[in-house]
């Protein structure tokens, strides 16, 4: 198959950088809100998880699906491969189960939030699924944050060697 020339190569880590970038921003972006933002009111309280809400559908789910589809590019156009490097390996496994966990365990809580949240607005304070979801989003997107900085030192620091490599000497 046809790999990508210099050129080719300096777009894909541009957009496999900002895409990266993206995501992570989002996660911090939105943890920082929920350790910093202490809605007093229903209303308020609907704001911040809209907000939330917007930061995820808009940043991570963008920076997410961007950093897998160059991510994609980078294994096949590419003499990176997806297995040939274990921390690629390792990046492809937790970027898959980040991707899972976002879609199907704390999208959907955040999204059932927002529409608690507009419809019971000071009542959501006491609602206990509302409580239970707010408290699975934090801690959940606490753990997802972490790993995505993890994502990011292991490929500024690639810290295995090549399978099947020979040991280095020394």
């Amino acid at each position: 198959m046809k790999k990508l020339n210099a050129r080719g190569m300096k777009v894909l880590k541009i957009v496999h950088i900002l895409s990266a970038f993206l995501w992570v921003v989002g996660a911090l972006s939105m943890f920082i809100i929920l350790i910093s933002a202490h809605p007093q009111t229903g209303d308020e309280l609907f704001m911040r998880t809209r907000i939330l809400q917007i930061i995820d559908d808009y940043v991570i789910i963008t920076g997410a699906n961007g950093a897998f589809l160059t991510g994609l590019v980078y294994g096949i156009w590419t003499n990176w491969g997806f297995f040939k490097h274990r921390w690629i390996t390792f990046k492809w496994i937790l970027t898959v189960l980040q991707m899972l966990f976002g879609t199907f365990m704390l999208g959907p809580r955040l999204n059932a939030n927002v529409e608690m949240a507009a419809t019971l607005r000071d009542a959501a304070f006491a609602n206990p699924t509302f409580m239970a979801n707010s408290d699975f989003s934090f801690y959940g997107g606490a753990v997802q944050t972490l790993l995505l900085v993890v994502m990011v030192a292991v490929s500024v620091l690639k810290p295995w060697k090549r399978k099947n490599s020979p040991a280095r000497v020394g």
